[in-house]
């Protein structure tokens, strides 16, 4: 099978343009913690979960920082779900509305708007990784505008297009989240 090229992959003037933007594009940072301190961050996906080592099962809380220098970047909070941790685990999702263990099983709201304390730890194998150390909602974000939806009609029918289930929709964080860095972390 003989390999492809760009001009294979690429339609009309496609290679011109990417050619361009190749040349005038800085590559990006390799995905590292972020450092210790406070950030505002909106929940971007929420899923039950068990770890890769123990098999504890968990509920995934995967943020994305919205203001400052790290706008943009994404951390982790695992709550666990285990007799020991419960506790915690009752604290932390009572604040996100969750008060019932079936209410796991449904999406978050969307939106859900975070004042986060973040520390920096290491691990015995010496990788450092962030850790939520605590959290408190401080509001909800209307949603933003889908840029693949269609432009309001004019036409005075009243019929609009039928909807489009999208992954974000079904409550699928795998498939409408951006990619993000973090070992086991990278299902968000």
């Amino acid at each position: 099978m003989q390999r492809k090229s760009l001009s294979d992959i690429l339609r009309n003037g496609d290679r011109e343009n990417l050619s361009r933007a190749w040349g005038e594009t800085q590559a990006a940072e390799d995905f590292a913690p972020l450092p210790s301190g406070e950030y505002v961050a909106r929940i971007v996906g929420a899923e039950l979960s068990t770890s890769k080592t123990k098999g504890t099962a968990g509920y995934k809380l995967a943020f994305r920082v919205l203001e400052g220098k790290h706008q943009g970047q994404r951390f982790w909070h695992d709550v666990w779900l285990t007799p020991a941790a419960l506790p915690m685990a009752k604290r932390d999702l009572a604040k996100l509305g969750v008060s019932a263990l079936e209410q796991l099983e449904r999406p978050l709201p969307p939106g859900i708007r975070c004042q986060v304390k973040l520390t920096l730890r290491r691990d015995d194998d010496g990788n450092e990784y962030n850790r939520v150390r605590s959290f408190e909602v401080i509001g909800i974000d209307p949603p933003e505008a889908d840029p693949f939806a269609p432009a309001p009609s004019g036409n005075g029918s009243g019929s609009k297009p039928p909807a489009i289930a999208t992954a974000a929709d079904e409550g699928n964080p795998d498939e409408s989240a951006d990619q993000g860095a973090g070992g086991e972390h990278d299902r968000f």
